[in-house]
């Protein structure tokens, strides 16, 4: 193995099991603010949560560095199935009455993809505690994420993501998202729901499960009105339940506590995650009405389902204080006030650029969906990689983005996705719209000199 030089880390010059091993990842040593410092003295300006939009309070917290010290000394992990701990319960308690005020329970492990597993369990177990055991199958939209485990990976509809372990997946049903380029009035997806639960027996399905407003597969895009209330409508004439995904817009990413708090639609149940450890914490649950709970309460009194971490007082302790600063700080509200213009003035920044087709902005999560040039409509050519090239010229200019390349599915192209932390001044913001048009100026050019040749 050859030794390590510079900022830059291949594959051939490290012990890590990389993701992509072709590509030299820059070592980051500290953050600061909105602020990622290199090993090689680089200043990169983070406009995507440190890259999984995660830090939705910035780098470098003290208060929070210092809330799970605090709690480390005391005691960092015990085991949940063997006994709780006052973090956790006040973590429960508060999330509650500050964020969740229609929910009734709540149950923390340490990722997205662990909490998104645990929904699936609990409608799994919610439906069985009531003696329909024949209910089991998910539906989902086609173009989503869900997390990397094997559970949640078959609750996308992608082929791309699921190639080559659709042996291991379950066969849950997917439909096309209503988006305004295949369905702007969300009356097509309604009638897929409608033929998907017909053709597998509606006593089958357990849930509906989807993002209220997407992000990584389709940045900051949200069904229309009538679908939402159309999904009501079968979920009261079919009995499954609804579970939002809030794994990356709870918490104020979209300007609410939760972005289902803008729907006409109450779900089920709830996922959360990223925006409540902050990045200082691996920290993620499950929130559930009433009658879920009452299902196991008024049953076998057993969830059969954890994670060694899953409540340790370390983790939760560190919940508690982000949470404090997003109500001390007044940030949620930061978001709702803000996020608007900040979507308006990307847009105008970017409303030269042939390669923009569109961009969607909900509060702090923000979405540019990119096309060919030549027609200003069509998805960009797969063999581009265009995505990818938006991701590495950013970095030319300082700046991280988070792009996404879903040609390859049918449902969506080439997005780019922004997400900066809650805490970003109007300067920083000003900051990160000028890269972003710097580097979309530059991804332009460099496709179109591609597509002439």
């Amino acid at each position: 193995m050859a030794t390590r030089t510079g900022a830059e880390i291949r594959s051939d010059q490290t012990h890590v099991f990389p993701r992509l091993l072709d590509l030299p990842y820059p070592s980051i040593d500290r953050g600061e603010g909105v602020w990622l410092h290199t090993a090689d003295g680089r200043r990169i300006l983070d406009a995507c949560g440190g890259g999984a939009m995660v830090a939705c309070l910035g780098h470098g917290r003290r208060d929070i560095v210092e809330a799970s010290a605090a709690q480390g000394a005391e005691i960092a992990y015990i085991y949940y199935h063997q006994f709780t701990n006052e973090p956790q319960e006040r973590l429960a308690r508060r999330m509650l009455e500050v964020a969740a005020p229609g929910m009734a329970r709540a149950r923390f492990v340490t990722g997205g993809s662990e909490a998104n597993e645990m929904a699936l369990r609990l409608a799994r177990a919610y439906h069985v505690e009531r003696g329909e055991p024949g209910r089991w199958r998910f539906v989902s939209p086609a173009q989503a994420y869900h997390g990397a485990t094997l559970a949640t990976l078959a609750l996308t509809g992608r082929s791309t993501l699921r190639q080559p372990y659709d042996p291991y997946l379950a066969e849950h049903l997917h439909l096309p998202p209503s988006t305004p380029r295949f369905d702007e009035s969300g009356e097509e997806a309604l009638a897929e729901l409608d033929r998907l639960l017909e053709e597998a027996g509606p006593e089958t399905v357990a849930a509906f499960l989807c993002e209220p407003v997407s992000a990584a597969a389709l940045p900051a895009y949200s069904p229309p009105v009538p679908f939402w209330k159309g999904l009501a409508e079968r979920r009261e004439e079919h009995g499954f339940l609804v579970c939002f995904d809030e794994v990356v817009t709870g918490f104020g990413r979209t300007g609410s506590w939760f972005a289902a708090d803008a729907l006409p639609l109450e779900p089920d149940m709830v996922t959360f995650g990223k925006g409540l450890g902050a990045g200082y914490a691996p920290l993620a649950g499950v929130l559930c009405r009433e009658h879920v709970y009452e299902a196991v309460a008024s049953g076998s009194r057993n969830f059969e389902h954890g994670h060694t971490w899953d409540g340790a007082p370390q983790i939760c302790a560190v919940g508690l204080a982000v949470l404090d600063a997003l109500e001390r700080e007044r940030l949620v509200e930061r978001v709702a006030d803000r996020g608007p213009s900040l979507r308006d003035e990307l847009a105008s920044a970017l409303a030269g650029y042939e390669i923009v087709r569109e961009v969607r902005g909900r509060g702090f999560l923000l979405g540019i969906e990119l096309v060919d040039p030549r027609d200003g409509e069509s998805f960009l050519p797969e063999r581009l990689a265009a995505a990818a090239l938006v991701d590495s010229t950013a970095l030319e200019h300082d700046l991280l983005v988070t792009s996404s390349h879903a040609t390859p599915d049918g449902y969506a192209g080439d997005q780019t996705l922004l997400a900066p932390a809650f805490t970003s001044t109007d300067d920083e913001l000003a900051e990160i719209v000028a890269r972003v048009a710097a580097t979309i100026g530059d991804a332009e050019r460099r496709v179109k000199e591609d597509l002439e040749t």
